[in-house]
């Protein structure tokens, strides 16, 4: 079975980890974690940056940060993963879903501002796919109505919107390192936090709700338990790992673009012959081959793809369901209709990808695609 993903090596984890080892200190914040916060924060021109266990954690610290409490309304799309509606949901917080957009599964901002009342606290958006949402028009939304902004970067490490850094525009932005982003420690997060009023609280909140980071530089006798918190610390076995990610990250999305253009040549025949339709990359942003997702026609031509392709020792994958349509969301809200969203859940597709996908294995997928399509009489 060709796999949807496989981690990337590339060439001093092994030897950075063993260090970690000798240095006698592999629990949190040690000199690994110390050297990824500082190198992302010097090559993506980021603010404060705190290296967490998990995009997930870096979200909930984001709730925790903006003091959402009960009966705080929150903003986000609903075409998205449940972390960004979790983090907020455990601080008492109600979700409001927002559309995609016709042609792109980022949020419409369209659809933002009649969803504004006077218990919005926070808007969270997703550059899904590393394609920016418009960010003119959300940081003037979030002006004009005193609101906190939240970006969801996991997708889109290195990206910019008119010249600015992806996760630069909001008071605070999470990154992922799972196994399947661009760069990854297995299981890793980042919190940035860009406005500085938040930026010693965020530390404490890091720490466990103690101002033990403050003691280590001197800058307290004792350290205390003083605010809310929890263990977001990873290890420095798995920071270690990524600095070595990081060390190579241009190195790394030279060879993603180089397997996402094969891609884009292979199915090129599908695309002018109206099977599939690719998520479109505007022409003023980097494309930074996170994912190689497409369209097809419908639900049914999905399923059918997939289960094709897993016959044919192909694992392709969909993403993701709509937030706003599962269980646990109708429990808590009634049923809103986002079209769009739930159009791109019913029909999008995404390959297999990953940093040293070879030629051979994308050229297997590729016929085996056009192989599908040949064999379908609805065409």
């Amino acid at each position: 079975m060709i796999s949807f993903n496989k981690p990337y090596i590339s060439g001093n984890e092994i030897k950075y980890i063993e260090d970690s080892l000798t240095r006698g200190h592999i629990s949190g914040n040690g000199y690994y974690t110390k050297k990824c916060q500082s190198l992302f924060a010097h090559k993506f021109k980021l603010g404060k940056c705190l290296l967490t266990t998990s995009c997930t954690d870096a979200l909930e610290m984001c709730a925790i940060l903006l003091d959402i409490k009960e009966g705080d309304e929150v903003i986000m799309p609903s075409y998205n993963f449940v972390s960004a509606a979790n983090a907020f949901i455990m601080r008492g917080a109600t979700i409001k879903f927002v559309d995609s957009n016709k042609n792109h599964p980022n949020l419409d901002v369209t659809k933002i501002r009649p969803l504004i009342n006077a218990r919005t606290k926070v808007i969270v958006i997703v550059h899904y796919a590393g394609v920016a949402c418009d960010m003119d028009e959300l940081v003037q939304l979030t002006r004009d109505n005193n609101l906190s902004l939240v970006e969801d970067t996991a997708h889109a490490i290195g990206g910019t919107f008119k010249g600015k850094s992806l996760g630069t525009f909001g008071s605070l932005a999470t990154f992922s390192f799972h196994e399947t982003k661009n760069i990854t420690s297995g299981e890793g997060g980042m919190l940035v936090i860009n406005d500085n009023g938040l930026k010693e609280r965020a530390e404490i909140i890091w720490e466990k709700g103690t101002n033990r980071t403050a003691f280590y530089r001197g800058e307290v006798d004792k350290y205390r338990w003083v605010d809310l918190g929890s263990s977001f610390l990873p290890s420095e076995l798995n920071a270690a790992y990524l600095l070595a990610q990081l060390e190579s990250f241009d190195e790394i999305q030279i060879l993603r673009i180089n397997a996402w253009n094969r891609y884009a040549k292979g199915i090129q025949s599908l695309i002018d012959k109206g099977h599939i339709s690719q998520l479109p990359i505007p022409e003023e942003e980097d494309n930074l081959a996170h994912m190689f997702a497409f369209t097809v026609k419908d639900e049914a031509t999905r399923n059918d793809l997939l289960t094709f392709l897993k016959a044919e020792g192909v694992l392709a994958v969909f993403h993701y369901l709509p937030l706003h349509l599962s269980p646990y969301y109708l429990k808590l809200s009634k049923v809103a209709i986002l079209p769009y969203c739930e159009s791109f859940a019913k029909r999008l597709v995404r390959l297999p990808f990953y940093t040293d996908i070879s030629l051979d294995i994308q050229e297997f997928v590729v016929n085996k695609m056009i192989d599908f399509f040949k064999e379908r009489t609805d065409f």
